[in-house]
């Protein structure tokens, strides 16, 4: 992280709010402004953490406070440590303790041993915008957390970022859940993550999720879940990239081209201007005749086809993942419309339309056939016509994307239905 002082602004600085409020010095609410609050917050953590209460977030700073962004920290055992009484310094739970650290025996401690402390929040939020270090960081604190919660690279981003999935489960059928293939629909990440987060838990306490009983679909199925396809233009959207960045300025030239479109709030597509989910060859010729009768012939913000299918890094990514694997079902996350689409072209897999009427049903989503428009080259249309099994974009949320943080609660409590059905129902 950047060195933050009184004065600065963006998002390493909402991050660094986010961390102090988990922290508990005082009560402060992300806003992006390093102001005089801010300030007094951060000398005062910092004064609670002996360190020097210059109000500088510089290295040491940014170390102390690395805990309250993972969810996690590391106690070295000191002879009479109990998880009880671990669990009251740190306001956690002996359970959450348990649970991070199945090799140990609590009554048998070892001194010297490093203990992983859980604490006493969900790494998941919904009070600051994400970017690819952020879904990092609670990616490492998930998998912290939850030790059996699996983590494997895909591929990398046209700017070097590693894509990756997380994976729970043990058992023989597989589903895949992705989101963020398009830039400025990133709260699908926290959507899906926010999802694992709680799958975990009531997995690790025995208990349910969408009153399915969470070890049954644990013993079932395996969840691998590709949260962030498009981190490259995720963090130009959300600010993660700074403006002076080559490639901000490389977006930004591809977006002149396009001068009716918001930049970079407008922005769906990778780095390379390409949108993502127009790369998949299942009618890339429809899609790309389509598109340029719109005038979208040339890279920019979205709606650009490539020059061929599968010519980005992400999308090659995500092709590649998925023939590694035998999935049963896929989500494909997006936003907006409140919309399940559920089918390709005359494509309809055994069972499908049914399994549509369920996540209909748990959200009260509408089902419906894709526009013809929106009908071709994407990952669910490749999917279905790869393997004729159920696979079914997600349009979250009502408005125009990017989605308020705000509007996070609801559409998860829509979306957690149709995620632990398709667990269910694969």
């Amino acid at each position: 992280m950047q060195v933050l002082r009184y004065g600065d602004s963006g998002l390493a600085v909402s991050y660094l709010q986010l961390a102090l409020a988990r922290a508990g010095p005082a009560p402060i609410e992300p806003d992006g402004i390093f102001g005089r609050r801010t300030l007094t917050v951060v000398e005062t953590f910092q004064s609670r953490n002996g360190l020097t209460p210059d109000g500088v977030v510089g290295k040491l700073t940014w170390t102390a406070l690395y805990p309250y962004l993972t969810g996690y920290t590391v106690h070295v055992l000191r002879a009479g440590d109990t998880y009880f009484a671990l669990a009251r310094r740190f306001n956690t739970t002996v359970q959450a303790i348990t649970t991070a650290n199945p090799t140990l025996v609590p009554t048998n401690l070892p001194v010297g041993a490093n203990l992983i402390v859980p604490l006493g929040f969900d790494v998941v939020t919904d009070r600051v915008p994400y970017s690819y270090a952020l879904t990092q960081l609670i990616a490492e604190g998930l998998q912290k957390r939850y030790p059996f919660i699996g983590k494997r690279p895909i591929g990398a981003s046209v700017m070097g970022k590693e894509l990756f999935c997380l994976i729970l489960g043990a058992g023989e059928s597989q589903v895949s859940f992705n989101a963020s293939h398009h830039a400025n629909e990133w709260i699908t990440t926290p959507l899906t993550l926010r999802f694992l987060e709680e799958y975990a838990k009531a997995f690790a306490q025995g208990g349910r999720i969408f009153d399915i009983d969470a070890r049954t679909l644990f013993a079932r199925t395996i969840l691998f879940l590709i949260p962030l396809v498009n981190p490259d233009g995720v963090d130009l959207v959300t600010g993660a990239l700074p403006q002076e960045d080559s490639y901000y300025k490389q977006a930004e030239a591809l977006a002149g081209f396009y001068p009716a479109i918001p930049f970079p709030n407008g922005w769906k597509a990778n780095m390379r201007g390409v949108d993502l989910n127009l790369q998949y060859p299942a009618g890339w010729d429809e899609a790309r005749d389509f598109k340029f009768a719109q005038g979208f012939v040339r890279p920019g913000p979205r709606d650009f086809v490539g020059l061929g299918p599968l010519t980005e890094p992400e999308s090659q990514a995500l092709y590649r993942f998925t023939l590694s694997r035998r999935f049963r079902l896929i989500l494909a996350y997006h936003t907006q419309g409140e919309v399940i689409f559920w089918k390709y072209r005359d494509y309809e897999p055994p069972r499908s339309y049914e399994i549509a009427l369920a996540f209909a049903d748990a959200s009260g989503y509408a089902v419906e056939e894709t526009p013809f428009g929106s009908g071709n080259a994407g990952y669910k249309d490749w999917f279905i016509q790869t393997y004729n099994l159920p696979g079914y974009t997600i349009e979250a949320g009502l408005g125009e994307s990017p989605l308020p943080l705000s509007d996070l609660p609801k559409m998860y409590e829509d979306n957690i239905g149709i995620m632990a059905l398709a667990l269910r129902m694969a």
